[in-house]
């Protein structure tokens, strides 16, 4: 445990460049002076008199703690035993900037990286049903309770946005209070390239792969009887290309490149459409994919190719999520001022995996998966004006909801 009580520069050098620059690893006791708390900026490292402590001062008037702290690349935050942040480097604030913010006053860690569930409406950062699974809440209790800890934390911000983080909690004692030490990576990058090698490297590949073996089958096969080869080799490819357009979609959107190209839409022809395209699709085999008779054409204004991005995976999670022989329904109708769209299949979702639905890099199908749920609620909230929800019971199974505004609204106005 890291232990802060007097200034000693050399042992400050020796032992805390070690621990903050490789992760924290234990260090015996640092020293370093004692002084009364003010509101102060040493080194652009912010200080908030709500969350300085008596005793605290210390660390925001040593240029040489400032020097190692924001030597690294990543954030680094202090945090009380009340979960709040008292310290925060220069990193994390130019994050909180990007953001539209500067201020840590007050704030749990959810709160100041804008998670949805901590800044929602309810008991707040680490009181949620979500926060649950929050690998972050973890890691900062682990080291309030005086353990090291390294955990991956998946957040999703108000405005749909994802972070994948690798945070490392260390305990620490300042004054006789124990405090966490935290120390924040964001992965997000790494989360993406791996997800996007497993497109290219497994799904794209399998599907050229098949491409590749109709192709050679077709060099040995009469002529008169290759005409339903070619029509399942045409079927593949545009598997093909689709897979590759979801991905170019999918980083559009997530850098605010993505533009709505608004048209009039019936929402049973596109429920249709989208069936059809998926009743061939290798993820439907063995499987059903019906649309519900009780569908009703609701014409409203939307972005055909994006409306149909979200009803193609809302379809393609469902059809995985069924057993062989087992049947998905995708369905429509009008409710308000609204089309709502549904998707149903028999599966139930555990209550841990509920709760960490929507989240970049969550899955349950294995690693770097959990794109399709994701790109399901960034396009619909984010793009098409619509919110996403769902409802999972033992009894009934799984449906996904999607529901857009009959109209709309302009791109200046929503922002």
């Amino acid at each position: 445990m890291l232990e802060i009580e007097l200034i000693d520069a050399k042992l400050l050098m020796g032992a805390a460049s070690n621990a903050i620059q490789s992760g924290l690893t234990q260090v015996d006791s640092v020293q370093v002076d004692s002084v009364q708390v003010d509101n102060v900026q040493v080194d652009n490292v912010q200080v908030d008199n709500a969350h300085s402590e008596d005793g605290f001062a210390s660390l925001y008037d040593n240029h040489l703690v400032h020097t190692l702290v924001n030597a690294g690349s990543n954030a680094v935050l202090i945090l009380n035993e009340r979960r709040e942040i008292v310290f925060a480097n220069q990193i994390f604030y130019d994050w909180l900037e990007r953001w539209g913010d500067n201020s840590i006053q007050g704030h749990k860690p959810g709160e100041a990286l804008h998670c949805m569930h901590a800044t929602a409406d309810g008991p707040g950062c680490g009181n949620t049903q979500h926060c649950a699974t929050c690998g972050l809440l973890y890691a900062l209790k682990t080291g309030l309770r005086g353990r090291e800890v390294v955990k991956e934390c998946r957040v999703l911000q108000e405005n749909s946005d994802a972070l994948d983080l690798r945070t490392h909690a260390a305990p620490i004692r300042i004054d006789g209070k124990n405090y966490a030490l935290l120390t924040i990576e964001n992965i997000s990058h790494e989360k993406r390239r791996h997800a996007l090698e497993r497109v290219f490297f497994h799904d794209i590949l399998n599907t050229a792969g098949n491409i590749l073996g109709i192709s050679q089958l077709l060099q040995e096969m009469p002529p008169d009887s290759r005409e339903e080869m070619v029509e399942i080799m045409g079927e593949l490819a545009d598997q093909l290309v689709e897979e590759i357009r979801a991905q170019q979609t999918l980083a559009s959107a997530e850098s605010g490149e993505l533009f709505v190209q608004m048209a009039s839409v019936d929402s049973l022809a596109t429920v249709r459409e989208v069936a059809k395209l998926f009743a061939g699709h290798e993820v439907a085999r063995g499987r059903i994919l019906r649309v519900a008779p009780e569908s009703e054409a609701v014409p409203f204004d939307s972005d055909p190719t994006l409306l149909r991005r979200v009803l193609g995976n809302m379809v393609k999670n469902a059809l995985e999520a069924c057993a062989p022989g087992q049947t998905a329904t995708i369905g429509c109708r009008a409710a308000d001022d609204e089309a709502l769209f549904w998707v149903h299949n028999p599966s139930f979702m555990p209550r841990d995996v509920q709760l960490q639905m929507f989240h970049r890099s969550f899955s349950t199908k294995g690693p770097s998966r959990g794109l399709g749920a994701y790109s399901i609620k960034l396009l619909s909230e984010r793009y098409l004006q619509g919110r996403v929800e769902f409802a999972s019971t033992p009894e009934a199974g799984t449906v996904f909801y999607a529901r857009f505004p009959l109209r709309l609204m302009p791109a200046w106005l929503v922002a």
